[in-house]
């Protein structure tokens, strides 16, 4: 009598996906939540050179269970700040429907700078982060989103002809870091984020025959 051989099971997506992470228990959760809140507050307060074994002190942990958390200064920041760059991400998807384009890219611009201000130290993390694309940075969560959001206001602006099309959104993004490091290190000169913006703004217009020559012979 013939045997039939059982049927083989087909290999699909499934079968051979990674598996979901665990969730974490209540304690760690509440470790991390704290971590956070002791962080945003030591931010706020001395910058994002603040000290992480006093972050950790003050949480009420280890600063062990803090590198389990955060493995660095960055991992740590970006997690701090994902809440206002979700904000930022989603003014500049209302921005993209406004009526003129290049007043929404200033807009925006603009609260970036004024959201780097708010911590000593942060728009110079956003500078070292802002020319990578490697998904496994630690503020990646950050700076790519940001600069997807930033690319939609440029190109809309460069279509308008209000932007010279040869700008990139990473010089753009750098330059709006770059100015907010400037203002952090000029506090008793609250104007200047302002005036750089504009100077860099005039720089970023298409030329006109008005404008004559880019350099002379």
């Amino acid at each position: 009598m013939a045997t039939t051989s059982p049927p083989t099971t087909p290999i699909t997506a499934t079968a051979t996906a990674s598996p979901m992470p665990r969730p974490m228990r209540a304690d760690a959760r509440r470790n991390h939540d704290r971590l956070l809140a002791e962080a945003r507050a030591a931010f706020a307060a001395h910058g994002t050179d603040a000290s992480l074994e006093e972050v950790a002190r003050r949480a009420g942990v280890g600063i062990g269970t803090l590198y389990r958390h955060f493995p660095t200064r960055y991992a740590l920041m970006g997690a701090v700040f994902q809440g206002a760059v979700d904000e930022l991400v989603a003014r500049a998807e209302g921005l993209t429907h406004a009526s003129a384009p290049c007043e929404a890219l200033v807009a925006w611009l603009r609260a970036i700078i004024t959201h780097a201000g708010e911590y000593r130290g942060l728009a110079r993390a956003l500078m070292a982060e802002c020319g990578t694309d490697n998904p496994a940075s630690a503020m990646a969560s950050c700076s790519i989103p940001m600069r997807e959001a930033g690319t939609a206001l440029l190109a809309r602006a460069q279509r308008s002809g209000a932007v010279r099309p040869d700008v990139p959104i990473r010089d753009l993004m750098q330059l709006t870091n770059a100015i907010a490091l400037a203002a952090e290190q000029s506090p008793d000169d609250p104007e200047l984020a302002d005036r750089l913006l504009s100077l860099a703004l005039r720089g970023l217009r298409p030329r006109t025959e008005e404008d004559g020559p880019a350099s002379q012979p």
